[in-house]
């Protein structure tokens, strides 16, 4: 007895195996994450080391240049890049795809204390981070007020609003951007000072000396125990005023004598905007594990409570999500996915002219699709958009096998066999060409999944989807497709007849007697056939040759981004006149829908950098506007070429995780020469 007989006698079992692929598929899939591509591990780890007043040659002298030959010796580390400015020392180690990041972070780490003890004694500690998956954010939040004071809206975001958002599950972080947090400025007056004989070490003396703070620990009696506490440090502007800084000849000279003093903040260099309004705001980083889709969701439902609670006068907006590009790619591609489905279906239908035959392969192509994420869930696979589009080149792969099953048996019928006999025949017939051609096709897919680099971990997941499309719908044709045509279709006798189905005999005898005409010209004109598929051959290579290449098509995101770079000593005031222009032109655009805007900052610790400005031009909805992204891209850039005072790039997100983003080609020269002189070559370039 043949193994396909099995299934035809006993159709429970036929039904109970498609049941349990069904089952299986369906809670697999439920089960799977949501993302935009496949998860890959694209990290950078930073190495920062402020040193405060020391010039950018000191820095490298004795900070980049002892760090980077101690980092340059950690395994997974595709490339480094480093930096020394005023006062700061950057270094970035760019990870090989997919190694593991945090233990190369354990490496790095120490690597860097191996050599902290040599460091200048003035430096401060180097401030080791990890950043993996995308470098922008997912969602930005932004606050402005014409009421509050920048100060106070961070004080108000980093107790309330940060630690709400931060204790979102699948939530890397929510960083602060353009944060002000209180600080009391001491600004020395000079030619007081002098008058005095004081020095800003003096002054830093007496804050150090007057303003500690201690634990004085508890007392304990025989019933009752009390925690004490001194007052040892100061609060206020009027405090800070009083504090004493030198005697001389029993006169006392206090800090405001010599300085003003005022309540501020930590850091001016850093100036955030939305829509042309100073603002502070929160970037929602995913982590690189988690559903985007399903995080910034969360995120969403706590705003309208955060809203809700805002102080009066503190205003809440989101310039820019990334979610929004996501869900829109992945619902289309669904629709596409569904309209396939509709499409192949009427084909079917049209060619075999019966309702009944066309149930066979119509049940055939959703069960394997559903059963493929069996295979998507076993092997750590997520939905997404790659996954998807290998479910609707799936769709005319796996509809082969119930229709050839389908036909085969039909035509047994037709020769006399009741439709029982005909699908014991039938299946017989094709079980070996069956399985032949599905590993036949899962053979030529598969390949793709071993492949290595960004290629290979982005497409494994769309080839072993499809291959594993391919398997179940072979599985099913020699299962449950046998099964339903020994139960659907009806005897030969029942069969003939007017109607639609004989409309379609009739066409179809038309075109095949059009074809054999067709075929024995061709035959008849051997010579003539030969050259012209030999000229088709030659001509492949040609058109191949010829054809624009690129890693991926650019992709319409909905934003493009600028960065901006003003001359080196320029400060955030300086930087700031030439921002103003920027934003005129982002919002001069009709498809821009908002701005947004953060001019200096780039440093750590205690270093900031004023001569650097982001910006994020965010379109109106793609419904809502005639040109791409693509097409105002050169035009944007154009027009930002006329600032004379920064140095401007737009781009956009890169179309594909873990490609560089940023300008499509970049330059680097090495050479042994003085800085000076390299930038003179770069000029010239």
């Amino acid at each position: 007895m043949h193994f396909t007989d099995i299934f035809i006698k006993r159709p429970v079992l036929a039904s109970v195996v498609s049941f349990l692929i069904l089952l299986l598929g369906a809670r697999s899939l439920f089960l799977l994450n949501v993302r935009e591509y496949p998860e890959i591990s694209n990290a950078v780890i930073s190495v920062n080391t402020p040193y405060v007043g020391a010039d950018a040659e000191l820095v490298k002298g004795f900070i980049t240049t002892p760090l980077e030959k101690e980092i340059g010796g950690v395994d997974g580390i595709d490339y480094l890049e480093s930096s020394s400015i005023q006062g700061l020392s950057s270094i970035k180690a760019h990870l090989q795809l997919d190694y593991d990041p945090y233990k190369a972070l354990t490496q790095v780490t120490a690597k860097v204390n191996k050599v902290k003890n040599e460091l200048p004694e003035a430096s401060e500690n180097p401030i080791i981070e990890v950043q993996v998956g995308e470098t922008t954010a997912s969602m930005y939040l932004s606050f402005f007020s014409d009421v509050l004071e920048s100060n106070q809206v961070t004080d108000y975001l980093v107790r309330v609003v940060q630690p709400k958002l931060q204790g979102i599950s699948g939530m890397q972080s929510a960083e602060v951007l353009g944060a002000r947090t209180f600080a009391m400025r001491i600004w020395l007056e000079p030619d007081q000072m002098a008058a005095y004989d004081l020095t800003p070490t003096d002054v830093a003396r007496a804050l150090e000396t007057n303003n500690y703070l201690t634990a004085v620990g508890s007392t304990k009696g025989k019933m009752i125990t009390i925690n004490l506490s001194a007052t040892t440090n100061i609060h206020s502007e009027k405090e800070f005023r009083e504090l004493v800084v030198k005697e001389v000849d029993g006169d006392l000279i206090r800090l405001g004598d010599i300085a003003n003093v005022k309540l501020g903040a930590e850091n001016y260099d850093v100036e955030v905007s939305f829509d042309g309004k100073n603002a502070t705001f929160i970037g929602i980083n995913v982590l690189p594990t988690a559903n985007a889709l399903t995080v910034i969701d969360r995120v969403r439902e706590v705003l309208p409570e955060i809203e809700e609670q805002l102080p009066e006068g503190l205003n809440m907006a989101v310039p820019y999500d990334a979610t929004k590009y996501i869900e829109d790619a992945i619902i289309e591609v669904e629709r596409t996915l569904v309209e396939a489905l509709i499409i192949v279906i009427v084909v079917i239908f049209l060619f075999l002219g019966s309702l009944r035959s066309i149930l066979i392969p119509a049940v055939a192509m959703p069960l394997s699709l559903i059963g493929a994420g069996l295979f998507m869930f076993a092997l750590g696979f997520s939905i997404n958009l790659l996954t998807l589009l290998a479910m609707v080149l799936a769709i005319g792969l796996v509809v082969d096998d119930a229709i050839i099953v389908t036909e085969n048996i039909h035509r047994n019928i037709e020769e006399g066999h009741s439709p029982f006999q005909a699908a014991i025949k039938g299946a017989r017939e094709l079980s070996t060409a069956i399985v032949a051609m599905t590993i036949t096709l899962v053979s030529v897919y598969a390949p793709i999944g071993f492949m290595t680099g960004l290629t290979g971990s982005l497409f494994s997941e769309f080839a072993f989807t499809l291959a594993g499309a391919v398997l179940i719908s072979g599985i099913i044709a020699l299962t449950l497709s046998p099964m339903m045509c020994s139960k659907i279709l009806k005897p030969s006798d029942q069969n003939r007849g007017g109607g639609f189905t004989s409309f379609l005999d009739r066409q179809f005898d038309i075109l095949k007697n059009i074809y054999l005409k067709l075929l024995k010209i061709c035959l008849n004109s051997l010579p003539a056939i030969v050259i012209f598929s030999l000229g088709v051959l030659v001509s492949c290579y040609f058109l191949f040759s010829m054809t624009k290449k690129e890693l991926a098509p650019e992709e319409d995101k909905g934003v493009i981004f600028t960065s901006a770079t003003a001359p080196p000593t320029a400060v955030i005031d300086q930087t700031t006149l030439y921002t103003d222009e920027l934003y005129n032109i982002l919002a001069s655009f009709p498809e821009t829908d908002h701005v947004f805007m953060i001019a200096g900052g780039g440093g750590r610790g205690s270093v900031s950098i004023g001569n650097t400005a982001f910006a994020g031009m965010v379109f109106t909805p793609w419904s809502k506007r005639e040109r791409s992204q693509m097409d105002l891209q050169p035009i944007v850039q154009n027009k930002l070429n006329s600032i004379a005072g920064l140095d401007v790039a737009a781009f956009g997100r890169p179309p594909l995780p873990g490609a560089s983003s940023g300008l499509p080609v970049q330059f680097v020269i090495r050479s042994t020469e003085p800085p000076s002189e390299i930038k003179r070559i770069a000029d010239q370039l």
